[in-house]
């Protein structure tokens, strides 16, 4: 098990799917947990007394990851109530799909704001804070779409894409002060939206998976537990593909 034992995570988006897992293998492994939610505070809320019930502190709090001013507030309302900041994860993401003829510029904006806008936001104020203490790691949540794309999806693609330039610029420019940047790259999760998916859909998702199989939100968040570890101590700059051998 990757132990973190007391050390403060901020996890974006952390009120469901994907999001909520992380946060809870951080907690179970020790950490303190901060969450952002939008939309959902009830979820949020019941993400926190499931962390609280792992015996470390939490907090959710209502920020929107894509606006840069929130941000810096943000990080320096979890700093002054948690004492520090070792662990981000940048997972807030939302996905608007449709074909580039038709895709509107809301649509575009949107997706590159609230995917790749936040890691930018986030990182920036959290660095400053690792910065004084010469030690962090910082995960970046991408997709495997964002290496071989997928029609419909140019929006999503790119802001996944980018996340990856992002995080092995961010490695290389805070290596020197023990900080660590990578980025994991999700396949198909079984989250909330691939269970309204119908039968044939999954079918042909999983024709394309080696494993035959989704992967759960647990598997992604213990690939996260081991990047924000010291078990990662020597890993920076890299994108873990938790795909089943999708991208093979």
């Amino acid at each position: 098990m990757c132990k973190v034992p007391g050390k403060v995570a901020l996890v974006t988006g952390g009120s469901r799917g994907i999001g909520a897992a992380i946060a809870q293998k951080l907690a179970k492994n020790g950490a303190h947990v901060a969450i952002t939610y939008l939309s959902s505070p009830d979820k949020a809320e019941a993400v926190v007394e499931t962390l609280k019930s792992y015996g470390v502190n939490a907090k959710a709090y209502l920020s929107n990851a894509a606006d840069f001013s929130q941000s810096e507030t943000l990080v320096n309302q979890v700093i002054a109530d948690f004492g520090s900041l070792e662990i981000l994860v940048n997972n807030a993401g939302i996905t608007k799909d449709n074909l580039l003829l038709r895709m509107t510029e809301e649509q575009w904006d949107a997706v590159l704001n609230t995917n790749l806008k936040s890691c930018f936001n986030l990182t920036k104020f959290v660095s400053k804070q690792m910065m004084k203490q010469r030690q962090g790691s910082i995960i970046n949540i991408s997709s495997v779409v964002g290496e071989f794309g997928n029609a419909g999806q140019s929006n999503y693609a790119a802001s996944k894409a980018g996340m990856v330039g992002f995080t092995k610029s961010i490695a290389k420019e805070l290596a020197s002060r023990n900080i660590r940047c990578n980025a994991i790259a999700p396949g198909f999760i079984q989250t909330e939206m691939t269970e309204v998916l119908d039968e044939n859909t999954k079918a042909n998702f999983l024709k394309n998976i080696p494993l035959g199989r989704l992967a759960s939100g647990e598997e992604v968040a213990d690939v996260v537990a081991f990047l924000a570890s010291d078990q990662s101590s020597y890993v920076t700059g890299q994108v873990i593909s938790v795909c089943g051998g999708l991208n093979i």
